[in-house]
């Protein structure tokens, strides 16, 4: 913590293409999102100032790499928690609870990723959501390089349905009046924020942030802006901390 605040700011791994969570304005050229405003509270922990931020943007694929070779300090890239990342790498505590659903075309009778049998199914590479395709054999799993890959090829109609986070989802329903979001969430996606296993002090620093966020109202004011598409703000995350199975 002393070399980043020395350093002046915090290099940070985002999307620049994951409408509501992080995304780049085009009219302002910012990036802006839900993810990017939880990193605008850190760095105004430790700098006084929202905005000392370096951005890397970066692929879903390529969190655990950033961060592993230290070119990133923190990860904030709809990052779900599980066992095998943390043999890796560092989470804070859990900021926001996604869930897995499906994106199909308005006119589509699919109820859910059950329905989607013989069909082509698309999800980025490097993600859970991508593994978690593999639970259904007779779905042709689709591979993209990032969710705006897998929203060209959905509108290009190479793929019939695109498999995500809501979150994520969400803003692509937004971005095209032509599809639409279905099904029930078939998965826990607890997301947190990606820091290099080595930085412990980091790691309870951002933890108090995000319990600041939680207890102050902040949490529920970013996912008002940013996520009320999806419905009233829940209870923000309760902080488990420590490693859980």
């Amino acid at each position: 913590m002393a070399a980043i605040r020395d350093r002046g700011s915090l290099v940070v791994g985002v999307s620049a293409d994951t409408l509501q969570l992080g995304a780049r304005n085009p009219l302002t050229g910012q990036i802006e999102g839900f993810d990017i405003d939880v990193l605008h509270q850190v760095s105004t922990a430790i700098f006084g100032d929202p905005d000392r931020l370096q951005f890397r943007v970066i692929t879903s694929g390529q969190r655990l790499e950033a961060l592993e070779t230290g070119e990133v300090d923190i990860v904030a890239r709809a990052f779900t928690i599980n066992c095998e990342r943390w043999e890796t790498i560092a989470f804070s505590s859990e900021y926001y609870h996604a869930g897995q659903k499906v994106l199909v075309t308005r006119d589509s009778e699919a109820q859910g990723i059950a329905d989607l049998a013989g069909q082509r199914v698309c999800a980025p590479d490097g993600t859970t959501t991508l593994e978690r395709l593999q639970e259904y054999p007779d779905i042709e799993a689709v591979p993209a390089t990032t969710h705006t890959g897998c929203l060209a090829l959905f509108q290009q109609g190479k793929v019939d349905a695109i498999t995500g986070d809501d979150t994520i989802l969400a803003g692509f329903a937004a971005q095209d009046p032509y599809a639409k979001v279905v099904g029930q969430a078939i998965s826990d996606e607890p997301y947190g924020l990606g820091i290099p296993a080595a930085n412990v002090d980091m790691v309870k620093f951002v933890n108090g942030v995000l319990e600041q966020m939680r207890t102050d109202g902040t949490w529920t004011a970013l996912y008002d802006e940013w996520l009320g598409v999806l419905g009233p703000a829940p209870a923000p995350p309760v902080a488990v901390y420590g490693r859980t199975p």
